[in-house]
């Protein structure tokens, strides 16, 4: 997974100037997913999702930087371990502290209350960052401040040689060995890699920038974008060489869209035409460039239209190997791997998003409906969301804003604890109430 990457800066994608070679080769290998959704705006909310199939509030992930992924949570690492898989997780985390004693933002984190790092989380290996870091030299600069890698628990020093140059090859550089160990044990392996390229800090390195002179600013953008795209290429190397690539599925996605009001300096990230950017629930902060790959199971060379969103990992995943859920908590996204092989259009469930507490959308089928600005829009006839159709579906709109209430309210429970045996689970904030009716101004 990239961070905060557009859905327009890549070139299986359509963009026709930064160079992602390596990711468009991979991504003609299988399926390129056109109409894929992030589960949030915004970073931390999509990885919950990602790794639970689970709407992030109802373990009080609101936003980036706010609570963390509960012990209580059944996660894709813990269901892959259970079924014998080795389990790494390498780049960044996100989803809590790593530290009870420092965090990247400070005492206000409540790093203590939030520590929930990856090791404690069923992974056997990490190297992980809390937050994002620079993409050029990650150890060193203002984003490393209380945020160091940390090696199976380990903070590594900011100084040290191993973090110098492009922040995906730091990463890569531990992923690799891991797949590669996993090969000569004969042990299957589920590995996480979430890149910290293109968030802010935004720098890239002398050669990279050469790639793109003449684009001033916007250079240091493209160039951590293809540096990211190299260490892509290096992963799909190590599993062929490795013997592994045939029998990997592989996803990729990015956490959400583009970061900024417009593209300008080296916030250059596009969503090809998708209104909105990072932090808002139009499809430019939400749908974002994806693939999934895996040889022999799923045609190579294809498209697919079909509305899918991070939520769906976790239950795919989980078919695929047989896991039984061990209670009847909630999974809010559903298998998708006939919709990924061809054989099935759309999804039965519907979507919900939510940014903090301000923001909330819903989509059903071709319709998307937005509160509390009541905005509802023809998917398959409006990529661009510009023709509200509200006032001319109002039984549609009660329909689906029913649908998004009944929703919260599962979602509230769950947030309380109503899905976890025992009484030892404590939500560490408050319940946000869903606001549904535009604020009136004085």
């Amino acid at each position: 997974m990239a961070d905060d990457l557009g859905y327009g800066d890549t070139g299986f994608n359509g963009n026709t100037l930064i160079n992602t070679q390596h990711m468009d080769r991979l991504a003609e290998r299988g399926v390129v997913l056109t109409h894929f959704y992030s589960g949030n705006s915004v970073c931390s909310p999509t990885r919950a999702t990602c790794l639970t199939g689970r709407h992030h509030d109802r373990m009080g992930i609101w936003t980036a930087n706010a609570g963390h992924l509960p012990n209580e949570e059944i996660t894709l690492a813990r269901m892959l371990k259970e079924k014998g898989y080795a389990t790494g997780h390498f780049g960044k985390w996100h989803l809590g502290t790593l530290s009870k004693t420092e965090s990247s933002k400070g005492a206000k984190r409540k790093p203590a209350l939030n520590f929930a790092p990856p090791w404690l989380r069923d992974y056997d290996a990490s190297f992980v960052t809390e937050s994002a870091v620079s993409t050029w030299d990650p150890g060193l600069g203002k984003r490393a401040i209380g945020n160091p890698f940390y090696e199976n628990g380990v903070a590594v020093d900011g100084e040290d040689e191993s973090l110098r140059g492009g922040a995906a090859r730091v990463v890569v550089d531990r992923m690799v060995p891991f797949i590669e160990d996993a090969a000569e044990e004969g042990k299957p392996f589920f590995t996480v890699c979430w890149f910290h390229a293109p968030h802010e800090d935004i720098a890239a390195g002398p050669e990279y920038l050469k790639m793109y002179e003449g684009h001033a600013e916007g250079a240091h953008y493209y160039g951590c974008i293809t540096e990211m795209d190299e260490q892509v290429g290096r992963i799909v190397d190590t599993l062929e060489k490795t013997g592994q690539f045939e029998n990997t599925l592989i996803f990729f996605c990015s956490d959400n869209g583009p970061e900024g009001k417009e593209a300008k300096g080296r916030r250059m990230g596009v969503t090809d035409g998708l209104r909105g950017r990072k932090r808002a629930l139009h499809d430019g902060g939400v749908r974002v460039p994806a693939f999934a790959v895996w040889p022999g199971k799923i045609e190579a060379g294809t498209r697919n239209d079909s509305i899918l969103t991070t939520l769906d990992y976790f239950p795919t995943i989980a078919d695929i190997v047989g896991y039984e859920m061990p209670d009847d908590r909630p999974i809010d996204g559903e298998n998708v791997l006939d919709i990924l092989q061809g054989e099935r259009e759309w999804r039965s469930k519907s979507i919900p998003f939510r940014f903090s507490s301000k923001n909330s959308s819903i989509i059903r089928g071709k319709y998307k409906l937005l509160l509390p600005e009541h905005e509802l829009y023809d998917l398959s006839k409006d990529r661009a969301e510009r023709k509200n159709l509200a006032n001319m579906k109002p039984e549609l709109v009660s329909e689906m804003k029913k649908e998004l209430a009944s929703f919260f309210e599962s979602v509230e429970k769950s947030h309380a604890g109503g899905d976890y045996l025992g009484d030892s689970y404590k939500p560490v904030d408050k319940w946000r109430p869903l606001r549904t009716e535009p604020q009136m101004k004085n």
